[in-house]
């Protein structure tokens, strides 16, 4: 029998609880559902506030069918907020904004991974944060990633704009700008004048372009979900991976420390106690006053 329970004075009934979806910890649906409700609703809540959520699904675990939507799921409740966005040229579609705790759970007990694009749902494809994605090629690491980050971080100081890391919650890391409200075209513009010139800089370790061929061994400073269409792993979220990996926010200490791949792989296991030492270090990144404008194109 599917259990109901109530949160926030709506009824959920909440399946499966005892399935196994991270074969690897013998972590459950239940204690997925737990890391959401006890360990993340707060921090995870405040990212995906406002925000239209994609949702990558694996209802049976990593190594099951992978699909990913931004249509509401079928049997949406009418109480889910549902915001109409544009999806293509004239054409509006509409897309779950994860409000409360209780929206947090239904979409939690699908097995979902969060994605957000860089805007809000009341200014679309105006963005107020920038994101360069750092996609290690093998033998390349999040190793190499966080020579990158150092880098990105000191170049974006010199215009002035602050960055904030996250692990990717896969082999990656992202590096996060709080903005001042941008068109996403020019927030894409100058996140590509970045990416390129850090190959420039860094010619044997970072590659600008999508090309597999050009990625083995250096790290892909994929600039391009900062287009207004595009969306990223939200912060907490946890990750379709054969364990419960978390897209989980990083100290500029722990990047600069990092010698091997294990010490930047965050499971759920793991979030309360660095909730608790660091609170949200991606904070700065939902405070309206902490954003910052772009510098004028060349």
């Amino acid at each position: 029998m599917t259990p109901i329970t109530e949160v926030e004075g709506r009824r959920l009934a909440l399946s499966n609880l005892d399935k196994v979806l991270y074969p690897a910890t013998g972590t459950t649906k239940g204690e997925v559902l737990h890391y959401y409700a006890a360990t993340a609703a707060g921090a995870l809540l405040a990212h995906l506030h406002n925000r239209p959520v994609s949702f990558l699904r694996y209802p049976d675990g990593p190594d099951g069918q992978l699909f990913f939507t931004k249509n509401p799921p079928p049997g949406t409740p009418s109480w889910v907020r549902i915001a109409e966005v544009p999806r293509h040229v004239a054409q509006r579609a509409g897309q779950v904004v994860v409000q409360d705790l209780a929206s947090l759970m239904w979409a939690a007990n699908l097995v979902v991974e969060f994605h957000t694009p860089q805007w809000q749902a009341d200014a679309p494809g105006i963005a107020d944060r920038m994101v360069f994605d750092l996609d290690p090629g093998s033998p390349a690491t999040v190793v190499e990633c966080c020579q990158v980050a150092l880098w990105l971080r000191e170049r974006l100081a010199a215009d002035g704009l602050p960055g904030y890391g996250k692990t990717s919650g896969s082999k990656g890391l992202h590096v996060l700008v709080p903005l001042e409200p941008t068109p996403a075209d020019r927030v894409s513009a100058y996140a590509k004048r970045l990416a390129v010139e850090a190959e420039q800089e860094l010619p044997g370790l970072v590659v600008h372009r999508m090309t597999r061929a050009l990625r083995p061994g250096k790290v892909f400073v994929d600039f391009s979900q900062n287009a207004a269409a595009k969306t990223t792993a939200a912060p907490y979220t946890l990750r379709a991976r054969t364990e419960p990996a978390v897209s989980a926010p990083v100290t500029w200490a722990e990047i600069e420390d990092c010698r091997t791949p294990a010490e930047l792989v965050f499971l759920a296991a793991d979030m309360a106690g660095r909730l608790e030492r660091h609170g949200d270090l991606l904070a700065p990144l939902i405070d309206p006053d902490r954003g910052r404008p772009l510098p004028d194109a060349p």
